[in-house]
């Protein structure tokens, strides 16, 4: 086992638990917003508990005498189907995780691969479909998909430490890591202990995961393989179907003998990395170009989150509901602009616009509403008398040459709603 190399005489846990730190810690949590935890206390509420109690804790921490409250169980949807389990320590806890990683981030990370990218600095999911995306272009055209079952509910305890331990040496950061391991989960008001895994929801988790997963990361560049990997995400890139069947038989005992973790073997694959998603887009050659393309489950899943944007029957102001939608295609346009979504965006614009259109119609309920409004916004008198009176429901209606005319694009830009194909351009 290599000497421990950071950490002596108690050096980190006294830069963890100093002023300065726990301070920056603090409005890294209140930044990130976040639910409250199994104590009900929300961030104004945690400030001055830990304004009141701050050295009462530094002490209990320093002294190996802190212990962490359970973790709230929350259970959210997948996109693929299913359900994923959250942790969510209390507010206090996740103050001293945060500050847990601010010092020890520097000290791990340098140990981790360069094919890494998730949840580090100066690293990010594009960098990581980009690498993917030149495996490709080089001619690795086979994919190796390897998916691990419940990764962050099965690591093992003893395990990740003793890979800590390769590190550092200082006891009450040891000791306090291992106590938020183990930190109890609490489910349906029932407090239940936990011996294994590394619930996700607090700030210590992604390092966690990142310093287990480094070992994978590791003995795949010992075995000169070409690979990606974000957080539990492993892609293994090589040149034949043969070859990636003999990498994930291997691969696949590495880590259930080593690390003590399950593939999920209906979810992992070898296969033509269009076949396969990748931190949601897939990856194909076209005219001698490779490409990234945004595969159809990713799409559809924007579309139903519009469609209850669009809702006619939300009860709510259409500036609102245009704040909604802003936030929602901002995001996924910054995301998935790295796709070749130039036509599909233009498509969305359309259809949203069409539908807005609807809850706009509907708003204005009566026949001398609209007949006023499609007038000030400049149709004769005779078109919106005849619109006006459509009997058409409000979907058809939407498509009407003159309401179109009287809401179009710019009637939109005044009431700022974002074009997804502006986002992305």
């Amino acid at each position: 086992m290599r000497k421990p190399t950071h950490g002596d005489n108690m050096e980190l846990i006294n830069r963890i638990t100093s002023r300065d730190n726990l301070n920056m810690a603090f409005k890294k949590v209140k930044k990130n917003k976040g639910a409250a935890g199994v104590d009900e206390k929300d961030i104004e509420a945690t400030r001055i508990y830990l304004k009141e109690h701050s050295e009462e804790i530094i002490e209990r921490i320093r002294s190996g005498k802190y212990k962490p409250q359970a973790v709230r169980r929350v259970n959210i949807p997948k996109p693929s189907g299913g359900t994923r389990k959250l942790g969510i320590p209390t507010i206090t806890d996740r103050v001293i995780q945060q500050a847990v990683v601010q010092v020890l981030t520097p000290i791990f990370d340098v140990q981790f691969s360069e094919f890494s990218y998730g949840f580090r600095p100066n690293k990010s999911a594009h960098q990581a479909i980009e690498q993917a995306r030149r495996y490709v272009e080089e001619g690795y055209t086979y994919v190796v998909d390897i998916d691990l079952e419940k990764f962050f509910d099965r690591v093992q305890h003893d395990k990740l430490m003793s890979i800590i331990y390769k590190t550092i040496s200082d006891k009450p950061t040891l000791k306090l890591i291992r106590r938020f391991l183990q930190a109890g989960i609490m489910e349906n008001g029932t407090i239940q202990a936990n011996h294994e895994g590394t619930p996700q929801g607090g700030p210590l988790s992604p390092l966690l995961s990142n310093i287990i997963l480094n070992e994978l990361d590791r003995e795949l560049e010992k075995r000169g393989l070409r690979f990606v990997r974000y957080a539990d995400d492993s892609n293994i890139y090589v040149k034949s179907q043969k070859a990636g069947e003999r990498v994930k038989k291997g691969v696949s005992e590495f880590i259930e003998k080593k690390l003590k973790l399950k593939v999920n073997e209906e979810k992992s694959a070898v296969g033509k990395p269009k076949a396969r998603i990748f931190l949601g887009v897939s990856i194909y050659n076209m005219w001698g170009k490779t490409r990234i393309y945004v595969p159809k489950q990713t799409k559809k899943r924007l579309e139903t989150k519009l469609k209850k944007l669009t809702n006619r029957n939300w009860g709510v102001s259409m500036e609102y509901r245009i704040e909604k939608i802003n936030q929602l295609l901002q995001g996924w346009g910054n995301y998935f602009k790295i796709g070749d979504i130039q036509k599909y965006a233009r498509k969305i614009d359309r259809h949203t616009r069409r539908r807005l259109r609807a809850c706009r119609w509907k708003e204005w309920k009566k026949t001398s509403t609209k007949y006023r409004n499609l007038k000030r916004l400049g149709i004769n008198a005779n078109k919106a008398w005849r619109c006006a009176n459509s009997r058409k429901g409000y979907w058809r209606t939407s498509n009407n040459p003159t309401l179109d005319y009287a809401l179009n694009n710019n009637y939109w830009k005044e009431l700022k709603l974002k074009c997804l194909s502006e986002i992305i351009s």
